[in-house]
C-alpha cells in the first residue's frame, strides 16, 4: 500500500514538472516566434510567457499538486 502511494506521488511530480517545463522553456523559449504572432494587452504572447506565464504556471502547478496529494492522502487513509 505504501509502495503504491509513492509510485502515484512520483508520477504526479513527473507529470507536473513536465508541464512546467513545457510552459516555461517551451512557451518562453522554443515556441516564442509562433506565440509572438498573438498579442494580449499590447504585449506579444511569447514575451508574456517568458516574463509572467512561467511564474503563473508554476503557482498553478503547486495548487494542482496540493489538490492531488490531498486526494491521494484521503484514499490512503481509508
Amino acid at each position: 500500500m505504501k509502495n503504491t502511494y509513492w509510485k502515484k506521488n512520483i508520477r504526479y511530480i513527473c507529470i507536473l514538472l513536465s508541464l512546467w517545463f513545457i510552459v516555461s522553456f517551451g512557451c518562453g523559449i522554443l515556441f516564442v516566434e509562433q506565440l509572438n504572432t498573438i498579442k494580449i494587452g499590447g504585449f506579444k504572447l511569447g514575451f508574456w510567457f517568458a516574463q509572467q506565464g512561467s511564474i503563473f504556471g508554476f503557482v498553478a502547478i503547486i495548487f494542482i499538486y496540493i489538490y492531488l496529494m490531498n486526494k491521494l492522502d484521503q484514499t490512503q487513509n481509508r
